[in-house]
């Protein structure tokens, strides 16, 4: 339904108010016909408004919906009910002006975004900074972003910066970002200022793309909308049978008036709109934006949901796993080596290894002559030592290769990860395994999928079926399609639609088909590919696969809003409409009666905005969660030590078993139990604070007591092995216990990492 802009309603509040007042003055000092003039003169304006919507509307194809309401004016004027006529002028007006408040009101973080997009930039130009039109800067500018100014382009940082990323990602917190790492456009400088090189014109950059998507969605009516356009039109038609019944039965055309005034399809045609709009509006504040309110009601309808894995179910970025080091020398060595050369190459896995080596605190020195192989390896000298890191094949043309290389490249195979070799000086010293690993609010976020009514679960994957059926099992998904290519997603979607409105997720280029095939496509990330997020209906500036959660149950929750919204105002309308056939209701209080359902009703739709997300009732900050992942990184070597003696108990010489053990009991007494006991005693009771409950760290504190029972046992055991060395029964004990340890300190961390991941994504 067209609308007039919120001044021209506004105006329209004021003069119909302003004329009722008049006349109600004038028609108490006894001038009953100045106060029937203003009362006429007020509504005749409110007339000319609605006869503009109801053209401006069948000329778009729309329902003319306002033609009860100019019926119910014309009629009050035509029997001299100009009282009736003001008042129902003012109660329109005031409709119109309170409707387009609401929908003001509902998209105000979408257009507070395309309000912030950067106009100027900061370029440097023969020797000088100068500022100049967006639209000039090209791939390759170097650009200065002052304290307070919005990242224009694309590009990537020269040095250190401190950036508000709320308007990409709803994220409140500061975000510090090194020299090299990538900024995308729109962003805010909040620290001193500092340059960059621009990688992409404005045009081409991430905050244009969001600009584009935020107006079309702004520009689409909804299925739903349409959908009440055409409710309306029947609402409309019956209004009149029963407006001419009561006058061609009864012979009072009063009742006629009074069945129009009542009769106006505001339940309707304001419900919906302002609820899609406010349900938009929410998820856009959240980092869910989607495109349409035709995606969100398809949203709301969904119940299959297929996935890409990587980048989608997975980070899309490969991180250690484990570390295989020869005899004689330590994990933390191997690390440190391949880390130190590692720094001389942008290669992602290499990037990996670096920022492993930096979690740990390692300490790493300045390679020099480097040479890089592309697809193969890097090699060159670090502290004055023959250094090769890569493939298998790489590093063996110039190190002899390890027994246990074998082993390892066939394990790393069944898991599906990577491995990268370490040489020194002629010799394999060791190996790393590095994997792309699930991201830790998967398993969450497909929970919740679930209790929000998904029914299938499929990943759709190119990769080879061990591995894919490794991730599905893990994730317990209810189908995986193994080495597929973009067509045979394509195909596998079109299928699914059989069983109802389905879902695509993915982040790469070759998902842009199977994305643009679904009901709705939802693309990962603002900085995914561009492809991928023009094809997509919901963009998830927010790289979480759980803000999905919030866009489904705001989807859910607005088209449930908005129908209880209709429902209820139909009811109310259709039950005045009965009442002033019969005649117990007069005009005048129909018209007020009208507008207290209006206003009821868009109140009733304003709540889309309200609704409740999936984070907790409370979270950690920001910095919390990070220190205490970061506590998890340093336990990693402890870990890697249980694991690396375990496999090797067996092996080692029995009157050196002992001491072999009293090592690692040392490094469990120093750190290992310490850690527990403090997050048991200090960070479990905040924790329990935020989550809410009883007690609802109790499984978690469980696994502190079993925990603390085997390294207790395991140091008993150890004091107790007699000096030529424990028997065969020990031995098999002591190795089930190291083994045991090993697994529960993972699954533990692993929970812990999930559970302060969950709680710091409220920030």
């Amino acid at each position: 339904m067209s609308r007039p802009s919120l001044s021209v309603d506004l105006a329209l509040l004021v003069v119909s108010a302003g004329s009722l007042l008049a006349g109600l003055l004038f028609a108490a000092l006894g001038r009953g016909a100045v106060a029937h003039a203003l009362w006429a003169a007020g509504a005749l304006p409110v007339m000319l408004a609605l006869s503009v919507s109801i053209v401006t509307a069948l000329r778009r194809h729309e329902a003319g919906v306002d033609v009860l309401a100019l019926l119910a004016i014309g009629f009050a004027l035509g029997l001299s009910e100009f009282l009736t006529a003001a008042v129902i002028s003012l109660m329109l007006a005031s409709g119109r002006a309170l409707e387009q408040y609401a929908q003001e009101r509902a998209r105000r973080e979408m257009t507070a975004l395309l309000n912030r997009a950067p106009r100027h930039a900061n370029r440097f130009e023969a020797g000088e900074w100068r500022r100049v039109e967006l639209d000039t800067v090209r791939p390759g500018d170097r650009l200065l972003v002052r304290n307070g100014e919005f990242v224009p382009v694309d590009g990537s940082l020269t040095g250190r910066a401190q950036l508000d990323e709320s308007t990409l990602t709803g994220e409140a917190a500061i975000q510090q970002r090194l020299s090299g790492e990538s900024v995308g456009s729109g962003v805010v400088n909040v620290g001193a200022a500092f340059e960059m090189v621009a990688a992409a014109s404005a045009a081409d950059s991430t905050f244009a793309g969001i600009v584009r998507m935020v107006e079309s969605a702004q520009q689409e009516r909804s299925p739903a909308t349409r959908l009440a356009d055409r409710y309306a039109l029947l609402f409309v038609l019956a209004a009149l049978v029963l407006a001419g019944g009561s006058w061609l039965v009864t012979g009072e055309v009063v009742r006629a008036l009074a069945v129009l005034v009542v009769a106006t399809p505001c339940p309707l045609i304001l419900a919906v709109p302002v609820a899609v709009v406010s349900g938009m509006s929410r998820c856009a504040r959240r980092g869910v934006l989607i495109k349409g309110g035709g995606a969100l009601e398809r949203l709301a309808q969904a119940s299959v949901l297929f996935f890409d894995k990587t980048g989608t179910l997975t980070s899309g970025r490969a991180r250690l796993v484990s570390i295989e080091s020869g005899p004689g020398i330590s994990p933390e060595t191997v690390l440190r080596f391949a880390a130190s050369l590692g720094q001389a190459s942008a290669h992602v896995i290499s990037e990996a290894v670096t920022t492993a080596a930096r979690e740990r605190n390692l300490v790493l020195s300045a390679p020099c002559q480097v040479v890089e192989q592309p697809g193969a390896g890097v090699r060159g000298e670090v502290e004055g030592r023959a250094v090769s890191i890569g493939s298998f094949a790489y590093v063996s043309s110039m190190a002899s290769s390890a027994p246990w290389s074998t082993a390892f490249l066939q394990r790393v195979a069944y898991e599906g990860a990577s491995a990268v070799f370490v040489g020194v000086d002629g010799a394999m010293v060791g190996a790393l395994q590095m994997a792309d690993q699930i991201r830790l609010e998967t398993p969450r976020a497909l929970r919740l999928l679930r209790q929000e009514g998904i029914r299938r679960f499929i990943m759709l994957t190119g990769d080879r079926r061990d591995v894919a059926e490794t991730i599905g099992a893990t994730l317990g998904l209810t189908e995986v399609l193994p080495e597929q290519t973009p067509s045979d997603k394509l195909e596998a979607i079109r299928a699914a639609h059989r069983e109802g409105t389905v879902i695509m997720i993915g982040d790469g280029v070759n998902d842009a088909p199977a994305l643009a095939a679904a009901d709705v496509g939802v693309a990962m990330g603002a900085r995914g590919a561009a492809a991928s997020s023009e094809a997509a209906d919901v963009v998830l500036l927010v790289d979480r696969l759980d803000r999905l959660v919030e866009g489904l149950r705001v989807a859910r929750h607005t088209r449930r809003i908005a129908l209880q919204s209709v429902i209820a105002g139909m009811v109310l309308s259709f039950a005045a409409m009965a009442i002033a056939a019969f005649g117990f209701l007069p005009p005048l209080l129909g018209a007020v009666i009208q507008e207290v359902i209006d206003v009821a009703v868009i109140a009733n739709a304003l709540r889309a905005l309200r609704i409740r997300s999936t984070a907790t009732a409370g979270s950690l900050s920001r910095r919390d969660a990070e220190q205490l992942k970061r506590e998890h990184v340093e336990l990693g070597p402890v870990m890697a030590q249980i694991r690396e003696l375990a496999d090797k108990l067996h092996r080692v010489p029995g009157t050196s078993v002992a001491g072999a053990l009293a090592g690692v009991n040392d490094v469990l007494k120093r750190y290992l139990v310490p850690h527990e006991q403090h997050d048991d005693l200090e960070v479990y009771p905040g924790l329990a604070r935020i989550v809410g409950g009883e007690d609802p760290m109790a499984a978690l504190s469980a696994t502190h007591r079993e925990i603390f029972r085997i390294t207790r046992l395991l140091r008993q055991m150890t004091e107790d092995i007699p000096p030529e060395g424990p028997d065969a029964a020990s031995l098999c004990e002591l190795q089930r216990l190291l083994y045991g340890l090993d697994a529960i300190v993972r699954l533990h961390c692993a929970q812990e990492d999930e559970l302060f991941h969950a709680l710091g994504e409220g920030e």
